[in-house]
C-alpha cells in the first residue's frame, strides 16, 4: 500500500468512529432536533469559548458563511496572500459573499499588526470599505505553522479598535492546540467567528463547525440552507465528529512527531525542507510536479504545490514505520 501523504483529509474512519456513527441517536436537524448535531454544535462552543456553533459540510462551506455574515457585498477583507479562501474555496467569497480580498504578505503565512492598520481603508465615497480581518492558524502554505498567541492578540485588537469583524480560519486549530499546548478557547479570545475541521487531522469522513455569537450563527443557520448545506439525519456525521474530540485530538502529537522525523531524515539525506511545528511538511526539491510523480512509483503520494515543491501531510493513517518508506522514496526518485 502507497503512503498516501497528499493531505490529511483522506484518512479513513477508524472502527471505533465507524460504531459511534452507527449508533448515533438522529433526528433532523433541518428541522432542529437532531440531538447527536445538537450536542456537537454545543461542545463545538463551549470548547471554541463562544456562544453557539453550526455544524457544516465542509470547511470551504463555513469559512463562506464566516465571510457572509462577518462583512457586508461590496466591502474588503484584510488576508494574507497565501490565505485559504483566495486559493483553494473556487472563488466564492467574490461570487458568492460579493467580496473583495486585500492580500499583505509575511512570514509563515503571519499578518503583521500594522500592516494591517496600514491597509485599513479610511472612510470615502469612492473606495470600498475594510469590513473585516481574517486570519488563519496553523497556516497551511505557511507550512502548517502555529500562531504565537500574542500575535493573534494583538491581530484581533487592531481589528477591534477599527471596528472590523474578525474571523479566524482554524481548519487546524486542533493542531495548534496541540502544539503550542494552549487551550483553543484562549487561542480564539476575540475573534468573531472561527471554523474548525473534523474531516482532516481528527479523521472524520466529512464535517466543519463555525462558532461565534447567537445572532451570527443564526444569520449563518439561514446562508446554510440557502447554499444547501443543511442536512437531515446528519447527526450520523455529528457523531463521528464527537468521537474524534474524545479520541482522536490528543494523538494529533503523533502525527507531529512523525512529521519531525520525516523532515530530519530527508535534511540529513540533503534535502532543504521548512522545518515543521505540525503535520505539514514542504520539501524545496526539482520539477516538482515530475518529481512527485516518481515519488508515486516508489510507493509515496504527495501534492507539488508549485514549481519546485512538495507538500507532505501526515495524518492517522501514517505511522512511524511509514518514514522509512517516505525517505527511501525520496532517495529512489532523486536518482
Amino acid at each position: 500500500m502507497p503512503v498516501d501523504l497528499r493531505s490529511d483529509t483522506v484518512s479513513h474512519p477508524t472502527e471505533g468512529m465507524r460504531a459511534a456513527m452507527m449508533a448515533a441517536p438522529l433526528g433532523d436537524d433541518v428541522l432542529g432536533d437532531d440531538p447527536t448535531v445538537i450536542a456537537l454544535e454545543a461542545r463545538c462552543a463551549a470548547i471554541t469559548g463562544k456562544q453557539a456553533a453550526l455544524f457544516v459540510p465542509s470547511g470551504t462551506m463555513a469559512n463562506l458563511l464566516a465571510l457572509r455574515v462577518g462583512a457586508q457585498p461590496g466591502d474588503e477583507v484584510i488576508l494574507h496572500e497565501d490565505a485559504h479562501p483566495l486559493h483553494y474555496e473556487a472563488g466564492g467569497a467574490a461570487h458568492v459573499a460579493g467580496l473583495m480580498l486585500r492580500t499583505l504578505p509575511g512570514d509563515k503565512g503571519f499578518l503583521d499588526p500594522a500592516a494591517v492598520v496600514a491597509a485599513i481603508r479610511q472612510p470615502a465615497p469612492h473606495s470600498q470599505p475594510t469590513g473585516m480581518l481574517w486570519v488563519e492558524d496553523t497556516t497551511n502554505r505557511g507550512g502548517g505553522a502555529v500562531h504565537p498567541i500574542a500575535r493573534l492578540q494583538a491581530l484581533a485588537l487592531v481589528a477591534q479598535q477599527h471596528g472590523l469583524a474578525t474571523h479566524l480560519d482554524g481548519a487546524r486549530q486542533w493542531n495548534a492546540s496541540i502544539a503550542s499546548g494552549i487551550a483553543i478557547a484562549e487561542r480564539v479570545k476575540g475573534y468573531d467567528t472561527v471554523s474548525m475541521c473534523f474531516s482532516k487531522g481528527l479523521g472524520c469522513p466529512a464535517g466543519s463547525i463555525l462558532c461565534g455569537t447567537e445572532a451570527s450563527i443564526g444569520r449563518a443557520r439561514r446562508f446554510r440552507k440557502m447554499l444547501g448545506g443543511a442536512m437531515r439525519q446528519s447527526g450520523m456525521l455529528a457523531a463521528a465528529a464527537i468521537y474524534a474530540i474524545d479520541h482522536h485530538l490528543e494523538r494529533l502529537a503523533d502525527d507531529h512527531q512523525v512529521t519531525r522525523q520525516i523532515a530530519m531524515g530527508l535534511m540529513l539525506d540533503g534535502w532543504s525542507v521548512v522545518m515543521p511545528e505540525t503535520n505539514l511538511l514542504y520539501v524545496d526539491v526539482p520539477e516538482a510536479a515530475a518529481f512527485a510523480g516518481r515519488l508515486e512509483e516508489h510507493g509515496v503520494r504527495c501534492f507539488a504545490t508549485g514549481p519546485e515543491r512538495v507538500r507532505l501531510v501526515v495524518h492517522m493513517g501514517v505511522v512511524a514505520n511509514d518514514v522509512d518508506k517516505v525517505l527511501a522514496a525520496f532517495s529512489a526518485a532523486k536518482a
